[in-house]
């Protein structure tokens, strides 16, 4: 009877567990599928990024504004992927290579270097919370793949220029261009996207108008890397996937 009621015990809790993951994979699925169209009305960083402005007594206003594919820059796409994901047009959301790099230089450096591409950074971006865990990596994972597959590179990059952090409480390109250039997004220049571009590691600590040395060599390598990827024709391969 014991063993029977065991196996009874374990049928109803993997009802159960089939059950909560068919209702988590559908909620997640039509939750990604709407974000294909409508616009994200605010990330979990910009709600972390207002706590902290609150706690420390500074202004909470976020600025934000979302913008269409088409109203942005083809400098400011080229300068995203050039300085934070040069597969993004061939990979399928995830940089083996990069992981790789990046693990075997954080087993011998203090220094830690990341390997996120584009698409995992808008999936922890739009979906997810600050964090370190299995948990959320495996979540990040889980919508990285969704997002691949459900709106394509075009939305993906739409997606990432929109809601980045680009500055103090500042996301956007669009709220970019206007507080550092006083200019809509789309005109901005190969020099000013990579300015902007270059301080994407840390765009609290790094700032656009008051650059480092490591932050101008970064917008000079990144002006260098935007005319490759233009001869590549990345924005062309974008389009058609």
């Amino acid at each position: 009877m014991t063993h029977t009621k065991s196996l009874s015990k374990l049928a109803t809790f993997l009802q159960i567990l089939y059950k909560a993951l068919a209702c988590f994979f559908i909620v997640t699925f039509l939750w990604v599928l709407a974000l294909k169209w409508i616009s994200p009305p605010i990330t979990f960083m910009m709600v972390k990024r207002k706590i902290s402005a609150f706690f420390d007594g500074s202004s909470t206003k976020i600025h934000y504004t979302f913008v269409a594919y088409t109203k942005i820059s083809a400098n400011a796409k080229y300068a995203v992927m050039a300085s934070e994901d040069q597969k993004f047009p061939f990979h399928h959301g995830f940089d083996f290579d990069a992981i790789e790099d990046a693990m075997a230089h954080n087993k011998k450096s203090k220094k830690k270097h990341g390997a996120s591409t584009i698409s995992q950074q808008v999936a922890k971006n739009v979906f997810l919370w600050d964090g370190r865990n299995f948990v959320r990596k495996g979540l990040e994972a889980y919508f990285t793949l969704l997002i691949e597959l459900i709106w394509g590179k075009e939305r993906i990059l739409e997606v990432y220029l929109n809601v980045a952090e680009m500055g103090p409480m500042t996301f956007g390109i669009f709220e970019a261009s206007k507080k550092y250039y006083k200019k809509s997004a789309q005109w901005l220049s190969a020099e000013e996207a990579a300015s902007i571009a270059a301080v994407l590691p840390n765009p609290v600590l790094f700032k656009v108008k008051s650059p480092t040395k490591f932050i101008l060599r970064r917008k000079a390598w990144i002006m260098v890397q935007i005319p490759v990827l233009k001869q590549k024709k990345y924005l062309t391969h974008i389009s058609k996937t």
